[in-house]
């Protein structure tokens, strides 16, 4: 069996999802390469495309970018993937006896090349774009169950719009294809299932993996040392990629929810850290002094600033499943969340974090201050969520996972040839 991974990169949330199973398959010894446009590792395994087809694509997905940007007057996160991929060829020397999609969205992988591929497919998703009209996740828009058409995202009242447009080349490029849906989260299958364009595929639940070795708690006075962070202190953790600037990620609703618990008597107790995000020129007041580690990739990195933490916050409005939360988890760190979409099977309310009712302020500070109100049940919680990750999460058993759905994937196709 020769698996191969098709990502548009191997950082951000999705890359590291992406490059976690594929690495997770090696050490199962299994035979897994991955084709890439961005490459940010050094293992031989992941190929990087030739310099002028990154530079191709970079132009192509530059130029559609700003096309949307102008035309409906805001910057918006919709791939209609139009053009050629020009990666054909590669995937071909290959020779993959099936092949993973993954995150392939502004323009890495045209539509309507799906149908070339001659061997089964499998699609981890790593956001809603595989069955909707173009946007990455749908906000509060249900139209990708029908046929999308009048976008709010591309703020469209026209039902033959650019999102119908590419619903129906999705539609009719995809109906014939040997295709299988891997969800990282319950509340992401059931996305897929009531869409459109995967009602009435075959649709699985694999969780993201992690190492839980390269992720685990890390001496706590020793990470906040390493960082310079007060020993004496509370410390809450916040962080994603463009953390307080992505409404996505929940910083909106995280503010007000800091500012309440500051007024209730934690000010003088507390301290917020923040990664994925520079200190702005003009800090608003978050009720709390605030550390800014800036972006933080490496492992390491992140493993002792989880491990500083007292509490991980991931206030999201919509994850696919958060990784932040699993790998926070790892290092032996409860997460406060909101009981809604990925996240609710990441956290388990009041065993290894806290679950908060959607999207409720007064809940979210409830729930920091019950994580940190009680020394002994704080360390309770700490044992469950590495007991957690490591039950659930391990790259070993995700990997053992895949490889069963692979196997019975090609054995089904084998017996139908």
């Amino acid at each position: 069996m020769k698996i191969l991974h098709l990502a548009m990169h191997e950082g951000s949330g999705a890359g590291h999802a992406a490059s976690r199973l594929h690495l997770g398959l090696l050490k199962e010894k299994a035979d897994s390469s991955m084709l890439v446009m961005q490459k940010g590792s050094e293992y031989q395994s992941v190929v990087k495309l030739d310099k002028q087809t990154v530079l191709f694509k970079k132009l192509q997905a530059k130029l559609f970018g700003s096309i949307l940007s102008q035309s409906f007057g805001r910057k918006t996160t919709f791939s209609i993937n139009a053009t050629p991929s020009l990666i054909k060829n590669r995937i071909k020397n290959f020779n993959a006896s099936i092949i993973n999609l993954h995150w392939v969205g502004w323009e890495y992988l045209k539509i309507e090349d799906l149908k070339n591929f001659k061997v089964p497919l499998v699609w981890t998703l790593q956001d809603m774009w595989p069955f909707t009209g173009g946007c990455h996740y749908n906000q509060e828009c249900d139209r990708y169950t029908n046929s999308c058409g009048a976008c709010p995202q591309l703020r469209s009242g026209q039902e033959s719009d650019l999102s119908r447009w590419v619903w129906q080349r999705k539609a009719k490029a995809w109906k014939h294809l040997n295709l299988t849906i891997v969800a990282p989260s319950s509340w992401m299958a059931d996305c897929a299932s009531s869409s459109s364009l995967f009602r009435n595929r075959r649709v699985e639940v694999i969780p993201f993996c992690l190492d839980t070795e390269k992720f685990q708690p890390i001496n706590q006075q020793e990470s906040r040392h390493s960082l310079n962070l007060p020993q004496d202190k509370k410390l809450i953790l916040f962080g994603a990629l463009s953390a307080t600037q992505d409404k996505r990620k929940g910083f909106h609703l995280l503010l007000p929810a800091l500012q309440s618990l500051s007024k209730s008597g934690w000010h003088d107790q507390i301290e917020l850290v923040v990664f994925g995000s520079s200190q702005p020129e003009k800090p608003v007041d978050l009720g709390f002094k605030a550390h800014y580690l800036g972006q933080l990739n490496e492992p390491l990195s992140l493993r002792r600033a989880y491990s500083a933490a007292d509490v991980m916050i991931v206030p999201s409005i919509q994850e696919s499943f958060g990784q932040t939360a699993s790998e926070s988890l790892a290092c032996g760190t409860p997460v406060v969340a909101f009981k809604a979409t990925g996240l609710k099977d990441i956290v388990d309310h009041q065993k290894n974090g806290y679950l908060v009712h959607p999207f409720d302020i007064d809940d979210l500070a409830k729930g920091i201050a019950w994580v940190l109100e009680d020394e002994e049940r704080h360390s309770t919680l700490r044992i469950e969520a590495r007991q957690k990750a490591e039950q659930e999460f391990a790259l070993e058993r995700q990997a053992s996972r895949y490889l069963s759905l692979y196997a019975e994937i090609l054995e089904k196709d084998k017996c139908q040839k």
